[in-house]
């Protein structure tokens, strides 16, 4: 149908006009300039080498300090998470002092720093000079050693970073939790299903979901954290690169190589956490989608 020739044409698409704005094109001009000014005044600075950059930026003592860094964050990790994950069941258990002694754990590991937590486990056989169980009624001692033999730099480390992170854990584990609808868990009780199958089968596959993403984080703050390890004597990198510095006197240079290394290693496990998160289904979707599973087992374990 041809439109009358007295009226306009209504069927013509509109002209979109985008808004102007020149506040963004001058700021991104000035960060820019600010960026170029910076990187030339590095440039140019002859006390700056760049070639001590590149000498020691796969040194055998760096390398090993990369290992070590590696090895305490995967295994101060994993105490945190198994710490994190009991302290966080414990934290919504029924049982009052199962409830107090881990919200007293979170308390006390999350308000007092990181560096006091690793200079104290260093120094506990001040105190503690021998460890040990001990019967005091039968005045048996079934087993005693020396705390400095056992309470190493690197043990001392494993254990301030590790208790650390499993108060935040903990209650990223119970947010999770919670996050979970009762319904759910009180179907579960209904079909015969006690509180721990119904926590293994039913809650944790819908709460890692939920997790995963402050989980990652927390992984990549114990990375970067893991360098306070070096005020105990632990030849992780940020301590290789000490070494090295306290004799050759290339401070910046040194921590420049250090600061790459940081950077590579998070940015890796950045990535790995955005794979994994995209593989549990983050979002509601994937949460939904969890919720639909863990309804089918639930109907399963009923019949």
């Amino acid at each position: 149908m041809q439109p009358r020739p007295d009226r306009p044409n209504t069927t013509t698409a509109p002209v979109v006009v985008p808004v102007r704005r020149p506040g963004q094109a001058v700021a991104g001009v000035i960060v820019a300039l600010l960026v170029l000014w910076l990187a030339a005044a590095i440039l140019s600075n002859d006390r700056f080498e760049f070639g001590v950059v590149w000498q020691y930026l796969f040194d055998p003592v760096i390398l090993d300090g990369v290992a070590l860094t590696l090895l305490l964050t995967v295994v101060s990790m994993a105490l945190g998470l198994v710490v994190g994950t009991v302290a966080a069941v414990c934290r919504l258990s029924d049982n009052p002092v199962l409830r107090w002694c881990a919200a007293g754990y979170i308390w006390l590991f999350r308000g007092t720093p990181v560096l006091v937590q690793l200079v104290f486990w260093f120094n506990i056989g001040i105190i503690f000079p021998t460890l040990g169980l001990t019967i005091p009624v039968l005045d048996v001692t079934l087993f005693s050693v020396e705390a400095n033999e056992v309470i190493t730099p690197l043990t001392a480390a494993i254990l301030g970073l590790g208790l650390n992170s499993g108060a935040y854990i903990a209650e990223i584990v119970r947010a999770g939790i919670t996050s979970v609808n009762k319904g759910q868990q009180e179907a579960a009780y209904a079909l015969g299903l006690d509180r721990r199958r119904t926590l293994r089968r039913i809650v944790l596959p819908q709460a890692i979901p939920v997790a995963v993403p402050p989980l990652g984080n927390e992984f990549v703050s114990m990375l970067k954290y893991s360098a306070l390890a070096s005020v105990v004597a632990v030849p992780e990198l940020l301590g290789s690169a000490e070494q090295i510095y306290a004799t050759n006197l290339r401070t910046l240079e040194l921590l420049v190589v250090a600061s790459i290394w940081y950077l590579a290693l998070t940015t890796l496990f950045s990535a790995a956490q955005t794979q994994l998160e995209r593989r549990l289904g983050r979002g509601r979707s994937g949460i939904a989608t969890v919720r639909r599973s863990s309804l089918a087992r639930l109907r399963r374990v009923g019949s």
